[in-house]
């Protein structure tokens, strides 16, 4: 009778259980169709080639090869890989979920003392080449932890973001105010840096350009800068802030600072300078940087309790999906990776016709929390008593 008794409790336990997860289920799936998500990991544009995508949530990043044939009972058991705490995007790319045949990317790490974690995807998307490129790297100068992250969409040609990839955080940490005056040395490096690229460019014929929307954090303090229509916003107690506002040439002050200096802003299927570019401030475009410059727009945040996560994407993200709907769908996921790849993902399926970038970083202010309220460490009178 009594065993009788428990079996019947416990299954009206895992009934509550699972009445339980499936409010929680239904509830995920009434946003997701809100916010015309179509579960896009099993769209076949990301199993093209007769692949597929590891499932963000799986503790595994490997690839499973379709329609291989298996020794009879065999079951495929996924590689375990253990990604290094802390690893820049450089080291991090040996463990990405990677598909070279549709140009898909994406990858995760956490800072080494696990205040923050990070999560970035990367999909080609319909156009023919890709020329988004990202960065992130952590360091520790001075006794300092610094965090640097940065999306960088190229047009007319990849190479002005690839330089960018290769050479803005290490020439911003070889500042020698870095860490004094960060923002002048943001301001100074964006400048110098755009130089230093169009000087490798003058033998050649190519004239492309990039964005670049970095974020640097120093300790408590979040440095955001922006070049171009690359976007950068924050989640404050699940309000969505832009950190960023975009370089348009038909934006106010924008097309009077391009026309006192004598270009001009036309309509051409959209405002352009000089009928050509579609952003008044980028990287390279050396034929038309008397107008379209590098001058970053830089915005302070203090890190509290209230900042939940930070989001950096090219305007393949932005041009589909709103700031607010983005916050909900990163709210949605508890992996930095997964949210991004979730980010990338709808904005394909809704029908973005760019190469979409994103990077989530995410605080734990409850690890800052167990740091600050942790016991002292004894002193030697405290052994003596």
């Amino acid at each position: 009778m009594v065993y009788d008794g428990e079996e019947v409790k416990d299954q009206g336990a895992e009934a509550t259980g699972n009445q339980a997860n499936s409010s929680a289920s239904s509830s995920k799936s009434d946003l997701d169709k809100k916010l015309g998500v179509r579960h896009p990991l099993k769209h076949k544009r990301f199993r093209a080639g007769g692949k597929k995508m590891a499932d963000p949530t799986s503790s595994g990043v490997g690839e499973e090869e379709l329609g291989t044939t298996l020794a009879a009972g065999a079951t495929p058991e996924p590689e375990e890989v253990v990604v290094p705490a802390g690893a820049d995007v450089a080291e991090q790319e040996r463990y990405d979920t990677e598909d070279d045949d549709v140009g898909y990317k994406s990858g995760g790490w956490r800072s080494e003392d696990e205040r923050l974690s990070c999560g970035y995807a990367s999909f080609r998307g319909k156009r023919a080449s890709m020329e988004d490129f990202y960065d992130a790297k952590s360091s520790k100068m001075e006794g300092k932890v610094v965090n640097l992250f940065g999306i960088f969409d190229g047009h007319g040609g990849s190479r002005a973001a690839e330089y960018l990839k290769e050479h803005l955080f290490n020439n911003l940490m070889k500042h020698p105010q870095f860490l004094i005056d960060t923002k002048l040395a943001i301001s100074e490096t964006y400048k110098k840096t755009d130089s230093d690229f169009l000087e490798t460019e003058t033998s050649t014929l190519r004239d492309d350009g990039s964005t670049a929307s970095t974020a640097v954090l120093v300790e408590n303090h979040l440095y955001v800068a922006n070049v171009g229509d690359s976007r950068a916003i924050i989640s404050k107690a699940g309000k969505a802030i832009p950190l960023s506002d975009d370089h348009k040439p038909n934006r106010r002050d924008e097309r009077e600072r391009i026309e006192n200096a004598g270009g001009v802003v036309m309509w051409a299927g959209t405002w352009r300078v000089g009928g050509v570019l579609a952003m008044s401030r980028a990287f390279g475009n050396r034929l038309l940087k008397q107008f379209v410059v590098a001058e970053p727009e830089i915005q302070e945040e203090e890190i509290t309790d209230e900042l939940e996560f930070l989001i950096l994407a090219s305007d393949g993200l932005w041009d589909v999906v709103p700031n607010e709907d983005a916050v909900l769908l990163v709210r949605g996921e508890d992996e930095p990776e997964a949210a991004a790849r979730k980010l990338t993902e709808t904005a394909y399926m809704r029908g973005s016709a760019d190469n979409i970038t994103c990077i989530v970083v995410k605080f734990h202010h409850e690890k800052l929390t167990e740091v600050d309220d942790s016991p002292p460490h004894p002193t030697p009178s405290d052994d003596q008593s």
